[in-house]
């Protein structure tokens, strides 16, 4: 019988990757990650100080990084944004939706603005900002998105019903994007975070009884570290995963398992 030698590539050598929501949080952990495994990246958010630290930080351990200063939140702008995210390094190949918001209102004084904005940064803002940029990663016969997803893709909580709204869509918009453009090279997937220490999680946070109960309900027993976020996204970046699409990859320390 004849043996295989498995030999998985994670090398993002070549390519060039736009993490929205890179200035701070997963979103810069990821870009951070993504770098390392030698993608050149692009961070975009609206705080320009933030952004910029993300890049000095990148090119600190030896990365190359670029800053983009925009509003994900105006649908008009999109277009533009996935063109001037490719004037740095060229046509970008890897693409993170990571950018998003949680108000925590109570569901009874959800107003249709904070709704609006909500939604379009969970979906409008990946969905269209994908579209815009499928076109030069078909062309360069390579692509990747990785789309955020949530605990509360599975699950509600409480004070948080567009988030939820929002993240539970992204699941079902991760497939439809990996049918229609899989075959195209283009792969599709979402990773769904458990609770880690970002600025959107500092409620829970902030009070440590709340934060070691979370821990309690994993079945590894800890909250997330930035740390961890790194390996899957390399991995769905990669040519590693280039036969799986469609799919939400739960980094939650067991939380959904449990």
């Amino acid at each position: 019988m004849r043996r295989f030698e498995v030999q998985p590539n994670f090398s993002l050598d070549g390519q060039v990757a736009l993490v929205t929501g890179g200035s701070s949080g997963l979103g810069r952990a990821m870009a951070e990650a993504l770098a390392a495994a030698g993608a050149q990246v692009v961070v975009a958010a609206r705080r320009r100080q933030a952004l910029e630290e993300s890049v000095a930080t990148i090119e600190a351990q030896g990365g190359q990084a670029a800053a983009l200063v925009a509003d994900l939140a105006v649908s008009e702008s999109l277009g533009d944004i996935a063109r001037r995210a490719a004037e740095p390094f060229g046509t970008v190949t890897i693409l993170v939706n990571a950018a998003g918001v949680n108000l925590r209102q109570p569901i009874d004084e959800v107003d249709l603005a904070s709704w609006q904005l909500t939604l379009q940064l969970h979906l409008g803002t990946p969905f269209f900002l994908s579209q815009a940029m499928v076109p030069g990663m078909r062309e360069k016969g390579y692509g990747r998105i990785i789309n955020l997803a949530s605990l509360q893709s599975q699950r509600a909580f409480p004070n948080s019903a567009p988030y939820g709204v929002g993240k539970g869509g992204i699941v079902q918009l991760t497939r439809a994007m990996a049918e229609a453009w899989s075959k195209h090279g283009v792969n599709a997937n979402a990773i769904a975070p458990g609770f880690f220490p970002t600025e959107l999680t500092a409620p829970v946070f902030d009070d440590p009884a709340s934060a070691e109960a979370l821990a309690g309900r994993t079945a590894i027993g800890r909250n997330g570290n930035l740390a961890d976020i790194a390996g899957p996204t390399v991995f769905l970046a990669s040519p590693a995963s280039g036969y799986v699409t469609g799919q939400t990859l739960y980094v939650d320390g067991g939380f959904t398992a449990k």
